[in-house]
């Protein structure tokens, strides 16, 4: 392993560039928006009141209809810094829940989604792709891009726990 002050030197080189801090700025910048947009537009969802940003891998937000959140499971919208992609979780408040709604989709058979194997470090149950390759120089249609691919999503995990 190297050195963490290597690590940090780089770090501070690439910060002094500029391009890395106005690029992270823009993200978290249009990740906010997001969530306002979306809450904004669907008041009878549950939006967490913060976004988590992680350590420059994952920052995400929840974006969870009353039904789910009544059943104790939840939707996160996750940007993958290293993958530079965004992604929908379906996810449970915990272990437990997690276990009994992953067996229970494996039982249905159900193949809409891959369902996420049940492993330490692996807190969700379902993950799939939204956007694979952001365009962030058309905000508007990112957001919609964002909105609809979610929706759906979580429609189709609706459809199949009612």
């Amino acid at each position: 392993m190297e050195s963490l002050n290597k690590y940090i030197n780089e770090y501070k080189k690439q910060i002094e560039n500029g391009d890395i801090k106005k690029a992270y700025k823009g993200l978290m910048d249009f990740i906010m928006d997001l969530r306002i947009h979306l809450k904004n537009r669907h008041p009878d969802y549950i939006v967490s009141g913060s976004i988590y940003h992680g350590y420059m891998d994952i920052t995400f937000f929840y974006f969870t209809p009353q039904s789910l959140k009544n059943k104790k499971l939840k939707i996160a919208i996750v940007f993958i810094h290293e993958k530079c992609r965004f992604e929908v979780w379906f996810a449970g408040n915990n272990r437990q829940i997690q276990a009994k709604y992953r067996q229970l989709l494996q039982d249905i058979n159900w193949n809409k989604y891959k369902i996420s194997p049940e492993e330490k470090g692996v807190d969700l149950i379902i993950e799939s792709v939204l956007v694979d390759n952001p365009d962030f120089d058309d905000l508007n249609s990112l957001t919609n891009q964002i909105e609809m691919g979610v929706l759906k999503f979580i429609e189709d995990i609706q459809y199949v726990l009612d």
